[in-house]
């Protein structure tokens, strides 16, 4: 069974996810958190402060937004405990945003001058 952290829809075969990003949003969280980056309980608490956040704001909480949140605790804690900027991760996002757009299908994505991150 693969790892569940807190709080994340699972079934009896491990974590569920109904697109692409989710399952790599977790995996990013998984290794970061593998890293010591942040512990289980940071994550724990920032995800709930999250969802907490969230449905103070309206979010029904019927699961389809669940990793919506997951990414926002994701990214809040990158800046906290990482050091980086909510403009330096929307930087990095939209390099390989531009990156896979120009990259073949088949191909392996590349940051390169023009493409992703400046030469």
């Amino acid at each position: 069974m693969r790892k569940i952290l807190p709080l994340q829809p699972h079934d009896e075969d491990g974590p569920v996810f109904a697109e692409p990003w989710q399952a790599e949003a977790f995996a990013l969280a998984v290794k970061l958190a593998d890293a010591g980056v942040f512990t289980s309980a940071e994550w724990a608490h920032e995800l709930g402060a999250e969802i907490a956040r969230a449905q103070a704001a309206g979010d029904p909480d019927l699961g389809d937004t669940y990793y919506e949140h997951w990414l926002a605790a994701l990214e809040c804690l990158i800046t906290k405990k990482a050091g980086l900027s909510t403009s330096a991760i929307d930087e990095r996002t939209q390099a390989w945003r531009r990156a896979y757009l120009a990259t073949p299908h088949g191909r392996p994505i590349e940051l390169v001058a023009g493409l992703g991150k400046p030469a």
